[in-house]
C-alpha cells in the first residue's frame, strides 16, 4: 500500500498493487525418440529430467514423474493439465505416451495437452540459435526404413510481446531425396533434426551444413515451455482425444525387404 502524508488531509490508497499470475501446475512428457523428456511446472519453478527412452520409458515414466512431482513440493492433485508428445514418432513410445496422458487425465480429472512432437524439436534448436526475433526452421527426423518425418516452422516474436510459433508445414513422412526437392525451391533459414546426422549428403540443396543447426540436449525444457504456451492459449483437450499422430500404418520391413536395402 501506499501512504501519502501533507496536511492530513490525504487519504489512505486502498487499490491493491497487481499481482503476477502464478503458473498453473503442469505434467508434460514425451516418449516419441530414444530420448524420454518428462517435465513438472509449478508456482516454485520448472523441474525437468531428459532419459533414455525407447523401450525403457513405459517402465521409468510414471516413477520419474512421481520423483520431479517431490522435488517440486506439488502433488498429483495439484495438477491443471497433461501435456504429451503425440507424434509423429516410433511406434510404440507414442502409444506409452498417449495412454500414460490419457490415463493419468481421467484419474486426475483434467484436460491433456498435446504437442507436435517436431515442434519440440524446432524449439530446442531455437534456444541454441539465441533470442531470434524470427526463425524459420526445417526439422528432418530418421523415421527409420530409409524415411524421415519433416515439418517446418516459423517463430516470430514482437518487442514487448510473447513468442509464437506457426506451422508452415505440417508433419509429413518423405523420402529423403523428395523432401530435398520440396524444400529446395524455397530453403528454411534453418535445418535440425536426427535426419540431418545420418549421412553427409542428406538433404544437401535444401539444408547446407552452414544451414544447420543442432537442436541441443535439453528436450524436457523445450517441451514443458510449448505446453505452458499452449496451455495458456487454451489448447487443453478432454482426456479422450489424447491420440497418437501416426504417418504411416507399416511399422518394419519384413526380411525380404532388409535384405534387399544390404545389398
Amino acid at each position: 500500500m501506499r501512504h501519502a502524508w501533507n496536511d492530513g488531509t490525504a487519504k489512505l490508497d486502498r487499490t491493491p498493487a497487481p499481482q503476477p499470475t502464478m503458473p498453473d501446475t503442469l505434467l508434460a512428457f514425451d516418449t516419441s525418440t530414444e530420448c524420454m523428456a518428462v517435465a513438472v511446472q509449478t508456482p516454485r519453478g520448472r523441474f525437468t529430467e531428459d532419459a533414455p527412452g525407447g523401450a525403457a520409458a513405459s517402465a521409468a515414466l510414471l516413477p520419474t514423474l512421481q520423483a520431479l512431482l517431490e522435488r517440486a513440493g506439488a502433488h498429483w492433485s495439484d495438477v491443471a493439465a497433461v501435456g504429451f508428445g503425440r507424434g509423429p514418432g516410433a511406434f510404440t513410445g507414442l502409444r506409452t505416451s498417449c495412454a500414460v496422458a490419457q490415463g493419468l487425465a481421467l484419474g486426475l480429472g483434467c484436460p491433456v495437452v498435446p504437442v507436435d512432437s517436431l515442434l519440440i524439436v524446432a524449439e530446442q534448436a531455437r534456444r541454441h540459435l539465441g533470442g531470434r526475433a524470427s526463425v524459420d526452421l526445417g526439422v528432418a527426423m530418421d523415421a527409420r526404413m530409409g524415411e524421415t518425418y519433416a515439418g517446418r516452422y516459423l517463430w516470430q516474436q514482437e518487442r514487448g510481446h510473447e513468442g509464437h510459433w506457426q506451422a508452415l508445414q505440417s508433419p509429413g513422412l518423405w523420402a529423403p531425396e523428395a523432401l530435398d526437392e520440396a524444400w529446395a525451391e524455397s530453403p528454411p533459414q534453418w535445418c535440425t533434426g536426427s535426419a540431418l546426422d545420418l549421412s553427409a549428403d542428406a538433404l544437401l540443396r535444401a539444408c547446407p551444413p552452414p544451414r544447420r543447426v543442432r537442436a541441443g540436449h535439453e528436450r524436457a525444457a523445450a517441451l514443458i515451455a510449448l505446453v505452458d504456451r499452449a496451455w495458456r492459449e487454451g489448447a487443453g483437450i478432454d482426456a479422450a482425444q489424447a491420440l497418437p499422430l501416426y504417418l504411416r500404418d507399416k511399422v518394419a520391413l519384413t526380411t525380404a525387404e532388409r535384405a534387399a536395402a544390404a545389398r
